[in-house]
């Protein structure tokens, strides 16, 4: 995240569009204003989600409209183009922009220039243009469901969050971060954190990514009292009590289809279930409690094996 962070300062000046990708729930949006303060642009950053908007509502809702363009138009309205002058206008979900809009949003990022809807007076537009998608932006454009001129233009400045679980360095601080606002929104005092906590989200898939940890962390500080704080809140949002795995629901080694690979020679039973202790002890950090919610069994029960296997 540091060297994403450092492009993401290095790009902030220009005038280019800039491309943010990456999976639900990563901070693609806190990116995008992030490149706006950096920029020392003096208008407003505005942010709209372009998902399911068919053509006329993106045109409307970007380029605004004449007094009696359509039906209902009964005068004009400036577009959030206007709105961002001398700013940053933000476009999430952009790879689900229908072609007719694609066309029109090209013309904006070349020449920087746009009709409202009804009007064939040509506006000029200083906003910088920030867009972002969580999908494959290749495919999409492989696909045919992307212009490929607009897939080239979108790639001059390309900022990639990659997903929670594939930066676990990163949790300490953001469970520091979440537990403070957590605490100030909620008007508490910042709860002690058990040291498993840690363990417990290192060995968790996080498919809703940043978001979700900021819920679940919101969630344990709202129904919290005093002293240590429970992990019963995040064992329930991750789907976790004493019967059941760690294993995540999105996770492709879900319950009911695991798929483990073994060579010519099968192991013993009692060999195998060293393999899995071992792995489960390796993924937790050396954490029995952890170990022990992966693999479906009891902590003490876990115990119970390692110390056998010592003797």
């Amino acid at each position: 995240m540091r060297a994403v962070l450092q492009y993401t300062e290095a790009i902030a000046c220009t005038s280019q569009t800039v491309l943010i990708t990456g999976e639900t729930g990563v901070g693609k949006e806190l990116v995008a204003r992030a490149v706006h303060i950096i920029s020392g642009r003096k208008g407003p950053f505005v942010a709209v989600n372009v998902a399911g908007l068919d053509d006329n509502v993106f045109s409307d809702t970007l380029f605004g409209h004449k007094k009696g363009a359509f039906t209902g138009a009964e005068e004009e309205r400036s577009g959030l183009l206007e709105k961002a002058s001398g700013g940053t206008l933000f476009l999430d979900e952009i790879g689900d922009l229908p072609p007719s809009s694609q066309v029109k949003l090209l013309r904006l990022l070349q020449e920087h220039e746009y009709f409202p809807l009804g009007s064939d007076i040509l506006k000029q537009s200083d906003a910088r243009i920030v867009v972002a998608t969580n999908k494959d932006i290749q495919d999409l454009q492989e696909s045919g469901r992307l212009r490929a001129d607009l897939y080239f233009r979108l790639h001059t400045h390309h900022v990639h969050i990659p997903p929670l679980k594939e930066r676990t360095d990163d949790l300490p601080v953001l469970l520091d971060h979440f537990f403070e606002a957590a605490a100030r929104a909620l008007k508490k005092k910042t709860p002690t954190v058990p040291k498993e906590l840690l363990d417990l989200c290192k060995a968790y898939s996080f498919p809703g990514n940043v978001r979700e940890l900021e819920s679940m962390v919101f969630d344990a500080v709202s129904s919290h009292g005093s002293g240590v704080l429970s992990l019963n809140a995040f064992k329930k949002a991750m789907g976790l009590d004493k019967n059941t795995s760690m294993r995540s629901a999105s996770d492709p080694l879900s319950t009911h289809n695991v798929s483990i690979s073994f060579s010519e020679l099968l192991p013993k039973l009692k060999e195998a279930e060293q393999i899995l202790i071992d792995e489960a002890m390796k993924r937790a950090d050396g954490n029995q409690g952890i170990a022990a919610s992966m693999l479906g069994i009891s902590r003490q029960a876990l115990n119970r094996r390692l110390k056998t296997r010592k003797k």
